[in-house]
Parts: C-alpha cells; sequence; structure tokens
C-alpha cells in the first residue's frame, strides 16, 4: 500500500464514520417523529397483498410509468442508485489498491456487463430528468409548472450526485483498463474500454477517484441526514414503507373509494358516546393526524405530479396538494422537539407538557408550536382556509402520486375539526347543511316531492311495498327527484329500464341524502345521522335477502360510492352498480339497441367518483360506443367518441366534488368553464355525462359559452342514459309488445 493508497483510505474511513452516524441518527430522528401520530390499526393487514403491490408499485414502477418518457426515465436512475451502492462499495477496496474490487462478484464477466450497461442507461436516464427540470423551472412557465414550491436545489443537489458518482465510476474503470487491472472484455464494457484508451496509467489516480466517489456519496448522505425534510432524497427510502402501508392495496391504482372514517385512539368514533373533551374530532394539531399521515409528509417527493393534475390549482385557486403536504411536513417537524420534549395540547387546549420538560425546547420549536393548524396569514396559521376550501375531493392528487400519499383523507380530517368544532366553513355552505338537517336534501326541496319525475310518464313506477318482489332497487338521488336537468336523467333511465324488462322499485318519499356532501365537507355527524336513517330502511327494504342479492342502481356516482364503499362501516352491504354499468349490460345483452344516428359529435366527461374513485371506465364508454356504431351503421356522421386530452384516471373534475357544488367559487378560474373549454375544443355538439353534478356544473358552463357566443346553439350537455334513450327510440316505437304509448314514453323520459 502506497502513500497515496494510505491516505485515501484514512479520508475514506473517517468520512464515511461521520455519515454513517449522522444517518444512523436520522432515522431514529425519523422513527420517533413518526410515532408520534395518533395509532392506526387497519395498516398491516393482508401482508401477502401489501409486499406484492408495493413491488410492483416500486421495482415494476406501475405509476410513474404512467409519465412514459419521466416513468422509464427514472426506472433506469433507480436502478442505477442501488448499482451506484454497490460500486461505491467497490470503490473502498479500490482507495486501498489499486487493483482491488469486490470479492467473488467483482470479476464476474455478468457483473461487469450489467454494471457498465446500467451505468450507461442511469447517465441518459438522469439527463433525461435533469432536462426535464430546466425545461419546467417554474421561472419559464409563469408560476405553474409542476415544481412550484418545490425546493430546487436539493433536486438539483441529488441529480448532480447522482450523475457525479457514475462519471466518477466511469474513470475510475478507464484508470484500470489503462493500468491494466481491468478483467472485463471490449465488448461487454465499451465505454470503460473507450476512456482507458484515452487517460493515463496511473494507479494513484485510481485510488484518488475511488475517494472522490466516496466523497461525493458520503457528502450527499451527510446533507440528507441533516436535512430530514429532503424528501426529494429520502423518498428513496420512505416510499418502500409508505407504498406498503397504503390503506387499501386491494384497490386497483388509487381507487380511493371510501373516506377514511372518523378516528379517535385508533377506532372509528361512535358519536352516541364521543365526548369533545376525551374523543378527538377530526385533526386540530399535526400531531393528531395518525402515523401513516406523517409518513405521508415525510415521504413527499416534491415531483409536483398531483399539483399538475389539480382542478384547483390549475385554476388558480391556492391549493396545491403538494404545497400542502410539505407545508404540514415542514410544520411538523419544525414542531417535533416541543412534542418530543412532551409537550402538546390535550383535547382541551390545555398544555400537557411541564415547565421542566420544556425548559431546553428550543425557541423557534415553542413558536412552532403555536402556529394553528388552519388560520389566515395574519394568524400564522399553517394552512390558509381557502386552500383547504378550494379542494373538491376528486382524487387526482392521490391518483398521481407515485409515493401513496392520501391527501384527501388528511384534507377531509382538517375540515372536520373546522366544522365539528369551529363551526368554521363557507357560510353558504350552511344551507346546504341545515337543509340536510331539516329536509333530508341539500336543496331543502319538500320531501313529499321526491317522486314528482314519474308524473307525465306512461308507465308506472312501481314503489318498494307496493311489488312482492324486485331486481334492483332504483335509487333516484336527491338531484335525481329534485333537480331538473337530473330529473331528465332519472326518467331516461326508468324508461330504459321499463323497456328492457328490468324489474325495478323506487323508495319514494322513504330516500332522503345519502350524506355525501356533510362527509364531504367534514360534518361527519349529519352524514352518520342520515346514513343510519338509510341503512334501516334498505335493510327493511330488502328483508332477508343475501347481500349479493341486494342490488341497487344509482344515478349518481356520489350515491353511488356512499352506498356501496361507505355504507358498509355503518352495517348496510348491498351490491350497487351505476346506471351506466346497467345500460351496458342491458346492451350487451340485447335488451336494449340503439339504432339511430348520434348527429354531431360526441365526447364523454369522467365523472370523478364514477372513474378515478371507482375506477368505472369502459361502461360509460360502451353505451355511447354503441350509440356511436349505431349511428355510423346508419349513414351518420359521428363513429368514433371524440376523447378529451384530460380522460379516464386524468379526467379533469366539473368542480362540484367536496360539497363545492354548495360552496361560491370566488377564486381564479371556474373550474367547469375550464372543463367546458376542454369538452368544446374537440368539436362535438354532444357533451355526455355519468353524474348530475356534472351535468348541472358542465351545463352551466356551457349555457354561459354559448351566451357569449363562444359555443353554438347546438352544443348540448346530456346524460349518457338520454344519448341511449334517443338512440333506441325508433326500436321502441316499432315493438310490437309495448303499447302505442311506448314512443311517448321515450320522448316525455327526455322532457
Amino acid at each position: 500500500m502506497g502513500t497515496v493508497q494510505i491516505v485515501t483510505t484514512v479520508v475514506a474511513a473517517i468520512v464515511t464514520a461521520v455519515a454513517v452516524v449522522l444517518a444512523g441518527r436520522a432515522v431514529w430522528q425519523f422513527v420517533s417523529i413518526i410515532r408520534l401520530g395518533k395509532a392506526d390499526p387497519h395498516r398491516t393487514g393482508d401482508p401477502a397483498t401489501r409486499a406484492k403491490v408495493m413491488l410492483s408499485e416500486t421495482l415494476g414502477h406501475t405509476r410513474m410509468l404512467k409519465w412514459s418518457v419521466v416513468g422509464a426515465a427514472h426506472w433506469f436512475v433507480m436502478v442505477a442508485f442501488i448499482v451506484l451502492s454497490i460500486l461505491v462499495l467497490e470503490a473502498y477496496f479500490e482507495v486501498v489498491d489499486a487493483g482491488g474490487g469486490i470479492p467473488v462478484i467483482g470479476g464476474w464477466l455478468l457483473y461487469g456487463l450489467v454494471t457498465e450497461l446500467i451505468s450507461i442507461l442511469g447517465m441518459a436516464g438522469i439527463g433525461v430528468l435533469i432536462g426535464i427540470r430546466l425545461a419546467n423551472r417554474p421561472t419559464r412557465t409563469g408560476g405553474r409548472s409542476r415544481f412550484t414550491g418545490s425546493t430546487m436545489w436539493q433536486g438539483y443537489f441529488v441529480e448532480a450526485v447522482v450523475l457525479a458518482v457514475l462519471i466518477c465510476g466511469f474513470l475510475i474503470r478507464g484508470f484500470r483498463v489503462a493500468t491494466d487491472h481491468f478483467d472485463f472484455p471490449v465488448w461487454a464494457t465499451p465505454v470503460s474500454h473507450a476512456l482507458g484508451a484515452v487517460l493515463p496509467a496511473s494507479e494513484s489516480a485510481i485510488s484518488i477517484t475511488a475517494l472522490i466517489k466516496i466523497l461525493i456519496s458520503m457528502t450527499w448522505l451527510i446533507v440528507i441526514a441533516l436535512t430530514l425534510t429532503m424528501g426529494v432524497a429520502w423518498h428513496r427510502f420512505a416510499a418502500f414503507f409508505n407504498i406498503y402501508f397504503k390503506r387499501d392495496p386491494g384497490r386497483p391504482n388509487s381507487g380511493l373509494g371510501a373516506l377514511r372514517p372518523m378516528m379517535s385512539d385508533g377506532k372509528p368514533l361512535d358519536f352516541e358516546e364521543a365526548d369533545p373533551e376525551s374523543d378527538q374530532f377530526g385533526v386540530a394539531q399535526v400531531e393528531q393526524f395518525s402515523w401513516k399521515g406523517l409518513l405521508d409528509f415525510t415521504t413527499c417527493t416534491e415531483c409536483g405530479r398531483c399539483q399538475s393534475q389539480c382542478p384547483a390549482w390549475n385554476t388558480g385557486k391556492p391549493l396545491s396538494p403538494k404545497l400542502l403536504v410539505l407545508s404540514l411536513r415542514d410544520h411538523a417537524y419544525a414542531k417535533a422537539p416541543y412534542l418530543l420534549a412532551g409537550g402538546g395540547k390535550d383535547l382541551t387546549g390545555e398544555e400537557k407538557g411541564t415547565a421542566e420538560q420544556l425548559a431546553k425546547v428550543d425557541a423557534l420549536a415553542l413558536a412552532e408550536a403555536d402556529r394553528p393548524l388552519i388560520g389566515g396569514a395574519d394568524d400564522g396559521g399553517v394552512i390558509d382556509p381557502d386552500v383547504l376550501w378550494s379542494c373538491t375531493t376528486c382524487g387526482a392528487c392521490v391518483e398521481q402520486c407515485p409515493v401513496d400519499i392520501e391527501h384527501v383523507d388528511h384534507i377531509v380530517d382538517m375540515r372536520r375539526y373546522q366544522v365539528l368544532i369551529e363551526s368554521s366553513f363557507p357560510s353558504e355552505a350552511g344551507v346546504m347543511l341545515r337543509n340536510l338537517e331539516n329536509k333530508g336534501n341539500p336543496w331543502g326541496a319538500p320531501p313529499n316531492t321526491r317522486e314528482d319525475w314519474t308524473k307525465g310518464l306512461d308507465f308506472a313506477v312501481p314503489r318498494v311495498g307496493e311489488v312482492d318482489d324486485f331486481e334492483y332497487l332504483f335509487w333516484v338521488g336527491c338531484a335525481g327527484a329534485f333537480e331538473d336537468r337530473a330529473k331528465k336523467t332519472t326518467r331516461a333511465v326508468a324508461t330504459l329500464l321499463h323497456e328492457a324488462g328490468v324489474d325495478f322499485a323506487i323508495l319514494g318519499e322513504g330516500e332522503t341524502c345519502t350524506g355525501d356532501p356533510a362527509r364531504r365537507i367534514g360534518n361527519e355527524f349529519v352524514f352518520q345521522m342520515l346514513a343510519q336513517q338509510n341503512v334501516e330502511t334498505l335493510n327493511e327494504a330488502f328483508g332477508d335477502r343475501e347481500p349479493a342479492k341486494r342490488k341497487i342502481v344509482a344515478t349518481c356516482p356520489h350515491c353511488f360510492n356512499t352506498l356501496g364503499n361507505e355504507y358498509g362501516q355503518l352495517g348496510g352491504h348491498f351490491e350497487v352498480v351505476h346506471h351506466t354499468q346497467l345500460l351496458a349490460h342491458l346492451v350487451a345483452a340485447g335488451k336494449l339497441t340503439p339504432v339511430t344516428p348520434v348527429d354531431g359529435g360526441l365526447t364523454y366527461h369522467d365523472p370523478c367518483y364514477l372513474g378515478r374513485h371507482n375506477r368505472v371506465f369502459s361502461p360509460p364508454r360502451e353505451v355511447l360506443g354503441a350509440a356511436l356504431t349505431a349511428g355510423a351503421e346508419a349513414g351518420g356522421d359521428a363513429a368514433q367518441l371524440r376523447e378529451m386530452p384530460r380522460n379516464s384516471e386524468r379526467s379533469f373534475c366539473c368542480g362540484a366534488g367536496g360539497a363545492r357544488m354548495w360552496m361560491e367559487e370566488r377564486i381564479g378560474k371556474r373550474v367547469n368553464v375550464d372543463r367546458v373549454e376542454e369538452a368544446l375544443s374537440t368539436g362535438a355538439q354532444t357533451i355526455a355525462v355519468g353524474c348530475p353534478f356534472c351535468y348541472t356544473m358542465l351545463g352551466d358552463g356551457v349555457t354561459g359559452k354559448q351566451s357569449s357566443g363562444a359555443a353554438g346553439e347546438n352544443v348540448e350537455v346530456v346524460d349518457v342514459a338520454t344519448v341511449l334513450l334517443r338512440s333506441v327510440k325508433p326500436a321502441v316505437a316499432s315493438s310490437a309488445s309495448p303499447s302505442p304509448s311506448s314512443s311517448a314514453a321515450s320522448t316525455s323520459a327526455e322532457e
């Protein structure tokens, strides 16, 4: 061992020891802080499924690859990082001995080939990621880049380290080729040999370059160990755990479905016995999030994919799911010394820590502890109220997040405290909540008018209790019963079911709101009150039927989601289908046959709670496709669905979810207008929807565009059921079995 090797060995050992100690301390701090969160006992069940999903999302990059080029580049960089760890280990042998290497595998031809290939692809991948970051700098995109708000130096630092270590790896190999300390052939390691042909023969250069490689790597480790909030680096470790502990690994992709129940001490809150002084009502302090919530905040990569898809952010609202999570992360870690010392407020707002415990806590941590979780700039709030109330709960953020952060659950948890304890929420939403409590519907319509939509139909709509048996209970919903446009959908669905010979019945006045708007705004009490009433009504309606035969068809995706995914939390287990699913089945079975052309082109808007939340993408398109195919066969000019640029799982929200239907939109551009502009860009004259909220929002948007001359008078918004009804009308009219009034029934269903 020469002088150079002695020096490089000593320096490498000292720097590595410092880095390892600091990294170990950082991991302990992470664990300590995450453990401050509340219990969440439903995160460990079905370990086999969890492990499978975690491996597919990490090693398989199933979510990242939805971004094609970015996903592929990131996969190569991820693999290169793993290989880098092996090559950094090899550098420790090279600082000691210029001809040294990893024992056993270091001389394998496969090792040389794979590491060469991955290093090449890793450099290409990191080059692509650097290029994307530079091309999307916030300063170059008017402040609406997905990187807006991200800590850019951290991203550049991590990318530079990866690139520098890969370059050092090739230089080491080049010097080894030049000094004849390299055993791999040219065909397996072409870049290394090419460098070796131009580099001087120097054993000292091998050890010095290996030391530089180690110093770069250990500097990276030291920097991230001293910066716990550096998610762009720490996510490569935390992501495995965050994905493994996702709340429902059995649901495909995000598939949010049900909201996380309101929890206290790790158990769903029972309102009949709950006490605000001893039970947690939502989240008022960052430590009241579950430990999974704190792990979520820790894992954020600051990539901004959630931000790029958020309807609020894209229309000039202050909400960015990424910035919300980063604010909560920074607040949690700044407050952590105070909490770890024993500080904190109990549910009555009293300080739990003693003066002795808090005596040594840093003043900055104490100041952070005094900040309200929700509050304006004047109050020093962590999350501004406008941020909290801008969310439509559309789920686009959760769908796009590569590390499975559960933004929507956290937002609703904060809303719950604001509504139930602080009574602080947009004033106009108070009218909706009072209507739910007093009238059983958000519009405040008289309950005895729930069946008015049936007037004028040329067939009797059976009611539960008036018929001995029925296959489907038709859940009409509040919009379908009271809102004029939605009533057209209700009548169309009833007519189609009647013509297809489906046995169905309605509850009529026995139906009340499912509670979706109350739950999404944060009023869990009103939700449970309505839900328990409906569960009792439905259980009585279905009698002793087994769950598989308790079939419900709903036209509203919000009702569909609540009945099918959330009522099970309260003892209501039903088989719920959306009307587009049932209609698609009836068309496929030949019970409904479209024959009339759809003129002027057709596009389809995916409702968030049908598509993203419940993965129902194909059935509405199958129904519309059948109508379009019929049109093409009959010589129509529209044989293909004109998809909007943002469709299916990336569909843009209409702006009505999360109880936003009953809140004014005062900031930025209206979400529904943005979506209507996208629909109009397809040139289609018919915009099909599968949700009454979307029907209202897009309908209003189209009306506004028509009044300004930006849309033709022949553009219309209609439900998928109406499109199908118009297409099958001739078959209805010419059918021999129905009465002559069947055609009139079809016409009246659209009026």
